[in-house]
């Protein structure tokens, strides 16, 4: 397949690595020119356009067989998020809607789910974000999913859960810098995924999901962040984070969702079968490749 994978960054360049290596001819697009020798290091072919300015796609080499879009707003607000999700994606369909597609996955995000109980939630479930910015993704999958309607666009939608692996997972992060604080009593659920099984889902995706249809991509676990920060404390020999004081915890309860996300649909409907099925192996392994490199640093502490 002839392949274009939109903000090829975290999740864009090694999923284009695994295409070629799969046998697939595969552009990677960017903003700016920058980091094009990464991209051919990898076997892509670099590509350089701004989603928000119809006249870039328009000089892009097409057609595409599969594109995805994994377009960051890097961490912008909800003006940025409009830019670049919404409007990129309104000027994307248009220009690719008349073309030979067979496939295009977006990668939205689980914080669509707004559910503050602790309820499972699956695909089926309202998505009703207090956060503004999950709002506009809630806007860019309802333009996606009329367009499959009324256009026949061939869309897929991955609602991806927080992301980690190399050099990512925030939380993990900050325990490693002994920044970390444990947010109320503990008890909030963090929904996760492994880089690797992000780029796995959303080839299963390419290759089996249904135009139309919203996937989950999430690993078998939810983990309150206590139990999280227990097992990193365990594995690393290291004293757990305090607990946030209380003006820390006001701080930062707007938008905090609580809920478990169902991956069942997933597995059933894709077949995709986890690398890492829960964040002990997908840590476990993050870990040993800081040991190797000698970036671990952590002294054990006497318990």
């Amino acid at each position: 397949m002839r392949v274009l994978i939109v903000g090829c960054g975290y999740v864009g360049l090694p999923l284009g690595a695994e295409l070629v290596r799969l046998g697939h001819e595969v552009f990677g697009l960017r903003r700016s020119p920058a980091g094009a020798a990464e991209l051919t290091a990898a076997g892509l072919q670099p590509l350089v356009a701004d989603i928000t300015q119809p006249a870039d796609l328009a000089a892009l080499p097409g057609p595409f067989d599969w594109v995805v879009n994994t377009v960051s707003s890097t961490k912008g607000g909800v003006e940025e998020y409009r830019k670049v999700y919404l409007q990129g994606t309104r000027h994307l369909i248009e220009w690719l809607a008349p073309t030979p597609l067979k496939k295009y996955v977006f990668t939205s995000s689980t914080s669509v789910y707004g559910q503050t109980d602790g309820s499972l939630v699956k695909e089926s479930s309202f998505a009703r974000p207090e956060s503004e910015t999950s709002q506009v993704l809630v806007e860019t999958e309802s333009l996606l999913l009329a367009a499959t309607r009324v256009k026949k666009f061939p869309a897929v939608i991955l609602r991806v859960a927080g992301i980690y692996g190399p050099e990512r997972g925030h939380l993990f992060q900050q325990y490693l810098k002994s920044e970390a604080r444990i947010a109320g009593d503990g008890s909030r659920l963090l929904n996760m995924i492994h880089r690797d099984d992000v780029v796995g889902s959303i080839i299963a995706a390419l290759k089996s999901g249904r135009p139309g249809e919203i996937y989950n991509a999430v690993d078998d676990e939810p983990v309150t962040q206590l139990h999280f920060f227990r097992w990193l404390a365990d594995t690393l020999g290291k004293w757990m984070p305090p607990f946030a004081t209380e003006a820390e915890n006001a701080q930062r309860k707007r938008g905090l969702t609580h809920k478990k996300v169902s991956n069942r649909r997933l597995k059933m409907e894709l077949g995709y079968t986890f690398k890492y099925p829960t964040f002990r192996e997908g840590y476990s392994a993050e870990v040993l490749l800081l040991d190797r490199a000698g970036r671990l640093n952590i002294e054990p502490e006497p318990r």
